[in-house]
């Protein structure tokens, strides 16, 4: 089987999939960089749930999970197939790592999935599942995807999708330049995963320049937590994408490889 290295992106608004901006370039491109998966576990910001869930929806819906934005937004479809069988693997990958993880059958794929993938795989014919994010801390979710980790030796893609930053109500004009205060969490944020810090990674409130600035929620970042544990022990990652967007959103993305 194909080894994948995990990914994260940083999704932005939902209408990247049209702007001329380069990170639709970026993602217009980036499926065409890894070896095809044979199935795609996707870590949604926007789906959030007490204990973990993964979806086991044969024919996921597609989610327009937003609201006040153009109307050709909300008649996009990415009729990708499901894959209820990795969302098996994946619930049997989390007990045998002492975590529980529950099945939502009528689960479809929100913004945060279909948006990156149907720049990423526009064909929809690689089976996608979700797994959500929880209402709890960066070490949890380090556990999560370390527990993952050996679905990435089976041509399975773990792709985290969230945004490098995302404070939205300070972001100015699409085209600002990137404020001082995202900058530094952008820059903190690179130099960590670079160094394979986990320690960092796990205590960023902490650790991290203006942290509740740049996340007042922490959501958008927590997807990149588990694709930095579906790495493996001794992970390090490598910036695949460098760009700014209203000036708040760093719409960075990584691969992560063990050492």
């Amino acid at each position: 089987m194909t080894h994948l290295a995990p990914l994260f992106v940083s999704h932005g608004p939902p209408t990247i999939v049209a702007d001329e901006v380069p990170t639709r370039e970026f993602l217009r491109g980036l499926g065409a960089t890894v070896s095809r998966p044979r199935a795609i576990l996707c870590v949604s910001a926007h789906w959030e749930t007490d204990a973990p869930a993964v979806s086991t929806a044969a024919a996921p819906a597609t989610i327009h999970d937003f609201y006040g934005f153009p109307k050709p937004l909300y008649g996009l479809r990415y009729p990708a197939p499901g894959a209820p069988a990795l969302a098996e693997q994946a619930v049997k990958a989390l007990a045998e790592a002492g975590i529980a993880c529950d099945r939502d059958l009528s689960r479809g794929l929100d913004h945060g999935a279909w948006q990156p993938l149907m720049l990423m795989y526009p064909e929809a014919d690689i089976a996608v599942a979700q797994l959500s994010v929880q209402r709890r801390d960066a070490a949890h979710h380090l556990a999560v995807g370390r527990a993952l980790a050996p679905l990435t030796e089976t041509g399975v893609l773990v792709l985290g999708s969230g945004n490098a930053t995302h404070n939205l109500a300070e972001r100015g004009r699409r085209d600002a330049p990137p404020v001082a205060w995202a900058r530094a969490f952008h820059d903190w944020l690179v130099a960590t995963i670079e160094a394979g810090d986990e320690a960092a990674l796990v205590d960023w409130l902490t650790r991290a320049p203006e942290a509740r600035r740049n996340h007042p929620t922490p959501d958008h970042y927590l997807p990149l937590v588990v694709a930095f544990g579906a790495a493996g022990p001794g992970a390090r990652g490598c910036l695949l994408h460098d760009a700014f967007l209203y000036g708040s959103l760093s719409m960075a993305a990584f691969a992560f490889t063990a050492a």
